[in-house]
């Protein structure tokens, strides 16, 4: 038995049938419904917890590529600068910077271009 199943043999009918509020049709009063729905419905969510993650990271990645282009340089290039200049900033940080500090972004690729011996500007 999955985690899931496991999880569900462990609930009450009510436990169930109040995690089913909203769905459609049977599948919200039925019980026997309701337990497959709500299974698959856990399953989805734990899912998507994960693919939430991934899909943030893209996003500050897209950000960060995007603030970098701006100054000549891609994105590879610049976290590649970043690791041998030792400069320890997340890919969120950078994303936030790139958006809201501008000038506190070119700042960090000028420093970054200076000291790293792969930085290309384009």
């Amino acid at each position: 038995k999955t985690t899931t199943e496991r999880l569900l043999l462990r609930m009450n009918k009510s436990k169930i049938l109040s995690l089913a509020k909203g769905f459609r049709g049977r599948a919200k009063n039925c019980h026997r419904l309701a337990k497959t729905r709500v299974m698959k419905a856990l399953q989805y969510s734990y899912r998507d917890r994960r693919q939430r993650r991934r899909q943030v990271r893209r996003q500050w990645i897209l950000q960060t590529n995007a603030g970098a282009r701006e100054h000549g340089v891609g994105y590879g290039q610049l976290i590649s600068g970043l690791k041998q200049c030792d400069v320890q900033l997340n890919r969120k940080m950078l994303a936030e910077l790139a958006e809201f500090e501008p000038y506190s972004f070119k700042a960090i690729v000028d420093y970054v271009a200076a000291n790293a011996p792969v930085l290309r500007r384009s």
